[in-house]
């Protein structure tokens, strides 16, 4: 019976009189059943890398590029052939992703998504057992500003009202100036906030963008894709990474004079990858040079909590220029929070905002349109950006486990900054600068020409190949400082400090006997 159903299924096949397919051999059978051996060359597509937008090809994200993709290689060779490699594990280095590197979320930020994400909790009677009741009091509360208190549905496009309200209270009383919840869109994550405004700003080629060199390649990346141009400044090394508005002012005016319509400045505080946080008084030049030149300021400050010297301290760019005395008819001001960074490391939850001040209504109905676009952010994103501007506070039950986790992260990425900073100084022909803030190392490596030599004859950024070698080695994965711009001629690797406190000692032996090797081959 089997051999009748396979005779007929052939039959009707290749038959030619009865199938639109016609095979006449058996090597072209052969060829139809395997697809191994299925000639891709003959197949066309309307869709080549040479016809999509040629502003994707363009832009560039070092942090998951192709030393990444390398390590997971590694990683995958690891699971299979245990023993294969002289590494035991991948460090990953590369990346702000705290919790993927061991940190715990904060307890009473996750009760409150735990009771929302369920709200039937709400009424049970062993909740109070197993929740803390400020947690519990927090979600009723928060509940009540959800309409018809659907937790799945889309909200405003701005965000939830009530979370935009707590989130504007939270700013105020970081700032000491008040803060209006109809400047906030909360967004999934920091991101998708400098997209819009990038969307906003950019009209063509023509409009440039003052972005500090090194910067994160968010900034790089969206400017190529809204089709904008890149205008760089770079910051001063030699002094632990300063912003000199000389150096901006010379940036601006050189693109000026070849036809760029500067639209806007860029500032990164506390900087990534260079974790240095700016003083007060540089921040005011900063408003005021924006004023002068009529630029938008954008002000990426997600990393606000993250400051580990005693004399320095975040200082908001709003909160700057209100105390200047400049409000709204001023300056336009755009400042992005996120909750993937601080001591929270919510990364997976995709919640932030922007704070947008300082732009006429009927821009305004244009922001709010890109917004609306996208419809909203996620709704526990939304939840938890609003936790993370109001936490608990003294007399809440949460209030002592909150702080001690909260302080206990904090104090440990600053004895973890300051053990690698450390130990990337002790290395031969590697300076590094004071990580203030902000969750990376950027140092410099000197190169030896043999080695510089050696990476040209590879076509790779000599940097790039200091960070393959040290991976191939160790394990440990870094990104090369050209995928975030640097002074021509210099080299540099981003590391973060975010490896767990117990993994970092064998981090730097790692590292140290890798510098050695590699020093004694290529040294001059």
């Amino acid at each position: 019976m089997l051999r009748l159903v396979s005779d007929r299924a052939k039959r009707l096949l290749f038959s030619s009189s009865s199938s639109v397919l016609t095979i006449t051999s058996t090597s072209a059978r052969m060829r139809f059943f395997s697809s191994s051996s299925t000639d891709k060359t003959t197949i066309t597509s309307p869709v080549t890398v040479e016809t999509i937008n040629p502003k994707i090809v363009k832009c560039e994200y070092a942090v998951r590029g192709e030393i990444v993709t390398h390590a997971q290689r590694l990683q995958q060779e690891l699971q299979e052939k245990p023993g294969s490699l002289p590494f035991d594990e991948i460090l990953y280095c590369n990346i702000g992703n705290p919790q993927s590197l061991g940190q715990q979320p904060i307890t009473f930020f996750r009760e409150v998504l735990s009771l929302l994400n369920h709200p039937p909790l709400l009424d049970g009677s062993e909740t109070h057992a197993l929740f803390s009741s400020d947690s519990v009091e927090r979600a009723f509360n928060i509940l009540e500003m959800i309409p018809g208190r659907a937790t799945g549905a889309y909200s405003h496009s701005q965000g939830i009202k009530g979370l935009r309200d707590d989130i504007a209270s939270g700013i105020a009383a970081r700032d000491g100036f008040s803060a209006n919840a109809e400047d906030i869109f909360l967004t999934d994550g920091a991101s998708p906030g400098v997209h819009m405004m990038m969307q906003l700003l950019i009209r063509s080629e023509n409009d440039g963008i003052l972005c500090p060199i090194p910067q994160y390649p968010l900034y790089s990346a969206s400017i190529t894709l809204h089709g904008g141009t890149l205008v760089p400044y770079y910051l001063d090394e030699a002094t632990g990474w300063g912003l000199e508005i000389s150096e901006v002012k010379k940036q601006l005016d050189d693109a000026r004079s070849k036809g760029i319509t500067v639209r806007a400045l860029v500032v990164i505080n506390p900087g990534n990858p260079t974790g240095q946080v700016l003083a007060e008084d540089n921040q005011k030049e900063i408003v005021e040079f924006c004023i002068k030149e009529g630029l938008v300021l954008l002000a990426d400050e997600v990393y606000q909590e993250n400051i580990y010297v005693d004399n320095k301290k975040f200082n908001s760019f709003k909160k700057i220029s209100r105390s200047m005395g400049y409000g709204d008819e001023d300056i336009s001001l755009v400042s992005f929070q996120s909750v993937s960074k601080g001591y929270h490391g919510e990364c997976g939850r995709r919640g932030g905002y922007m704070e947008v001040t300082g732009f006429s209504p009927a821009v305004r109905e244009q922001i709010y349109k890109v917004a609306s676009v996208n419809l909203c952010s996620n709704i526990p994103g939304q939840i938890l950006a609003s936790l993370v501007m109001n936490p608990p506070k003294v007399g809440d039950e949460s209030y002592e486990s909150y702080s001690a986790q909260k302080d206990g992260i904090l104090s440990s990425l600053a004895r973890r900054a300051k053990s690698l900073e450390d130990a990337f100084n002790s290395l031969e022909s590697v300076t590094c600068n004071k990580t203030e803030g902000a969750m990376y190392l950027f140092p410099r490596l000197h190169l030896p020409e043999k080695a510089i030599s050696a990476a040209r004859a590879v076509k790779t950024a000599p940097d790039a190949f200091y960070a393959r070698r040290l991976l191939d080695a160790t394990g440990i994965v870094v990104v090369p400082g050209s995928g975030f711009g640097q002074v021509p001629g210099t080299w540099h690797i981003r590391c973060t400090i975010l490896p767990q406190e117990d993994k970092i000692p064998g981090i730097i032996t790692r590292l140290k006997a890798f510098h050695e090797r590699f020093m004694a081959e290529y040294r001059d």
